[in-house]
């Protein structure tokens, strides 16, 4: 299936200079969201995987959906403040700024085999802090999981050495 068709450029948002993937057209249609989810599954193939690492916002749109299709747990990953039970936080850096991630502390066992999943692949900051978390807590890193990976901007660079994949390329 054509995904690009489903995926809208958004200029300037959320700041000048950006142009922004929304992917709601995709998330709208039935057919279609139900092809990504597929489509987002077979790229893991048949890895064991025990959790799934999701992260916010737009990551919380299918990590839980593969979780549940991989017999896996979900782990979301917040900004900072919004998680309620204690958590461990690392700075991160986007094309548009810098932030603060965080998860519960207790939310991946050590050796527990971990997907990693975001809608879109970009500078690779995000990727790269939740790299990082999953570590602190002992996890390993099975395979980066992308809707969209946006390849002009090198986002692969900060997870080299990683299993990454994606469904779409611009």
């Amino acid at each position: 299936m054509d995904f690009n068709s489903y995926i809208r450029d958004i200029k300037d948002f959320p700041k000048e200079g950006i142009v922004f993937k929304d992917i709601t057209p995709l998330l709208k249609d039935p057919s279609a969201l139900n092809k990504a989810v597929n489509a987002l599954y077979e790229l893991v193939g048949n890895q064991k995987i025990n959790k799934v690492v999701g992260m916010e916002s737009r990551g919380f749109f299918f990590a839980p959906i593969l979780a549940t299709k991989l017999n896996a747990g979900f782990v979301p990953v917040r900004k900072s403040g919004k998680l309620p039970y204690r958590t461990i936080s690392e700075v991160y850096t986007l094309e548009y700024g810098e932030d603060i991630l965080e998860v519960h502390e207790d939310a991946i066992a050590p050796g527990e085999r971990v997907l990693i999943h975001d809608d879109v692949l970009a500078t690779g900051g995000t990727a790269q802090a939740v790299c990082k978390l999953v570590e602190k807590m002992g996890g390993e890193i099975v395979q980066f999981n992308f809707l969209i990976e946006l390849d002009f901007l090198n986002g692969k660079d900060q997870i080299r050495g990683y299993e990454v994949k994606s469904l779409l390329h611009y």
